[in-house]
């Protein structure tokens, strides 16, 4: 939408309308000034002409008229604009599950909605995802959805999102086509208002203007945000790293960033995923030079590597490769097939005709002319080379005429998933290259040299640190301190807080309903704390069932108690255990009174203590036991 028209005022048109060049540099997105803001200074100036010189005041009033005016000089009111709202529902003191929340007078739009995959402490859990309880009490303010790039972390929750607020989405154009999968996944394609936004391109969500500006990431069509607020302007900096010789050519647009600095940023928010690494992040461009190398290295062998599936860059290099020494492509895995089928058609992978074979085909060419790109370089369990490394994928065996690559960095906590994987592609005989061996990997994020220069760049009044653990966001305080901001000015915030700024302050000023929602299966936030403690509790313990059977006329035992064990004891090798309890539960029976045997609760109760003081005092364990009680 052009600047100018004043219409479609919430954004709810494609792209091609809604989107327009970067506001001029004074143009103000306003939709309500206040009394203050609309006084101007040589109204301000008669006004204090005229108190100060009455018409018929005495001349001893002169004086005093002069020194208030000369105090008014000195000291200038304030200007308190229309306060703008920073809400994070994620992304803050954790990795992952990146979302906020802006919100002046009544619009709002939300920027990012991804997920956090599971930790250890989360068993059968699928993936998390924010809270949307906040946004979904104030659907009817949302006037859409703005996304820096394609990333699971950043993509990931938006079809959740979407089936419960249906607001207008605006991303890149590669973005948009990675949106598109996953709203097919979920039967959604078709169904949400999905629209294109090209950097240096300007969408309004009411009252405010988020600009779009392209910077350097492991994805191509990665962009930052400046948000044009009544308050000032606030830069996100999304995802970003600072490239000079990326492999599309398109260098992050530093003089943008740098103009916004010179017309005054309120606010900065810049990721901090790398705040702790010294110095610049390599260029993507070092990791083909690695594969180059690696590739006369593994001449006569099958090469298989393994790498994120959205590093499309990092898949033209190979494919790049492949084609230099003559070889022919296969993809493998679910995500990295879908990503490189998106990618070629919208025409952000150059690959030449032929190129790439179908896996089925591939038996039909020699092991030295084919070169595999796979999932798993984070250990994946179900990953395609994980079942690789465990001799259970259906096409491909590994054996020692395979070089094997895994072109990434584990991420904290998946350490030991990618030393077992490691372990057994060596025992099968591969040689197998990973982390630090040679340069296969460079990060997407920035490094402190690029997030200071990122901070003099902008020249913020207030600095919110985001995306990263407690100790990045604190690393890049610092960094930020170094700079010259003040420490009152900066603001490590947590998810949930709602951090206001009226353009003169900016500070937490009140908390909303946040917090993670685990989905497994199609389940959506149906597994909480007590769901979670029972199913750690039976993976630690194990689980003992008694049965017995009551009649119902008399009330008598008519069966059992019988004992069930899994998870356990093996019972063929804890017969007597297993006898001795249930002399127990038959002696509890024994000894209950008519009216116990009829409150079956208090019945449950009785048989559950005895048991689980006896196993305890034999085994020192607590396995989780569930009496059932069956009514003949």
């Amino acid at each position: 939408m052009n600047a100018k028209d004043p219409t479609n005022k919430r954004g709810r048109k494609p792209a091609a309308s809604n989107a327009t060049a970067a506001p001029a540099p004074k143009k103000r997105y306003y939709k309500k000034k206040t009394e203050e803001t609309t006084s101007s200074p040589r109204k301000s100036a008669n006004a204090a002409a005229k108190a100060a010189n009455p018409p018929a005041a005495p001349a001893t009033a002169a004086k005093p008229a002069a020194k208030s005016r000369s105090s008014r000089a000195k000291q200038p009111k304030e200007i308190k604009r229309t306060p703008v709202r920073i809400i994070p529902l994620g992304g803050l003191n954790e990795i992952g599950k990146n979302m906020t929340v802006f919100e002046c007078s009544n619009d709002m739009f939300i920027l990012d909605c991804g997920l956090a995959f599971p930790d250890a402490d989360m068993p059968g859990v699928d993936i998390v995802i924010p809270d949307f309880t906040y946004v979904e009490r104030n659907a009817d303010k949302i006037r859409g959805i703005v996304i820096t790039h394609g990333h699971e972390d950043h993509i990931g929750g938006l079809a959740y999102l979407l089936k419960k607020v249906n607001v207008p989405v605006y991303a890149t154009r590669l973005t948009i086509g990675l949106i598109e999968g996953k709203l097919k996944e979920q039967g959604m394609l078709g169904k949400v208002n999905l629209n294109i936004v090209e950097p240096k391109k300007t969408v309004k969500m009411g009252c405010m203007a988020v600009e779009f500006i392209k910077v350097n990431h492991s994805i191509p069509d990665s962009v930052g945000m400046a948000i044009h607020t009544p308050a000032g302007i606030i830069v996100h900096t999304g995802d970003f790293k600072v490239d000079y010789t990326p492999i599309d050519g398109k260098i992050i647009d530093l003089a943008r960033f740098g103009e916004l600095g010179s017309k005054g940023v309120l606010a900065l928010m810049a990721d901090s995923t790398n705040a702790e690494r010294p110095g610049y992040t390599h260029s993507e461009r070092t990791v083909g030079e690695s594969f180059d190398r690696l590739f006369k290295k593994g001449e006569g062998k099958r090469i298989i590597i393994a790498t994120f599936s959205s590093n499309i860059h990092r898949v033209q290099q190979i494919i790049n490769c492949a084609v230099r020494y003559g070889r022919k492509v296969a993809i493998f895995g679910r995500s990295m097939v879908n990503v490189v089928n998106t990618a070629i058609e919208l025409g952000y992978l150059d690959v030449p005709d032929g190129v790439i074979i179908d896996i089925e085909l591939m038996n039909r060419y020699e092991n030295e002319r084919i070169v595999l790109i796979t999932t798993g370089s984070q250990g994946e369990p179900m990953s395609a080379l994980t079942r690789m490394a465990m001799n259970d994928h259906k096409k491909v065996n590994i054996t020692p005429m395979d070089f094997i690559i895994i072109s990434a960095t584990p991420i904290p906590g998946n350490e030991k998933f990618v030393t077992r994987v490691v372990n057994e592609l060596m025992k099968s005989g591969a040689e197998v290259v990973y982390e630090a061996m040679y340069e296969v990997h460079v990060s997407g994020h920035a490094c402190q040299e690029e997030l200071k220069l990122m901070l003099a760049m902008t020249r913020p009044k207030f600095f919110m640190p985001v995306h990263g653990e407690y100790k990045h966001l604190k690393k890049h305080a610092d960094l930020a301190l170094q700079m010259g901001i003040p420490k009152e000015n900066i603001i490590i915030g947590e998810i949930g807080n709602v951090v206001e700024t009226d353009g003169n302050t900016m500070k937490i000023v009140s908390q909303v309903p946040s917090g993670r929602v685990l989905v497994d299966g199609l389940g959506v936030g149906d597994v909480g704390s007590i769901v979670l403690r029972d199913r750690k509790h039976l993976a630690e313990d194990g689980l003992i069932i008694i049965v017995i059977g009551i009649e119902k006329a008399t009330n008598e035992i008519v069966a059992g108690p019988d004992i069930i064990s899994r998870g356990f004891v093996y019972v063929r090798e804890s017969e007597e255990l297993m006898e001795e309890a249930k002399t127990l539960l038959t002696d509890t029976l024994a000894g209950c009174s008519y009216a116990e045997l009829k409150e079956w609760n208090t019945l449950k109760g009785k048989l559950r203590d005895a048991l689980s003081d006896y196993i305890y005092q034999k085994t020192k364990r607590s396995p989780m036991i569930l009496p059932i009680i069956m009514e003949t």
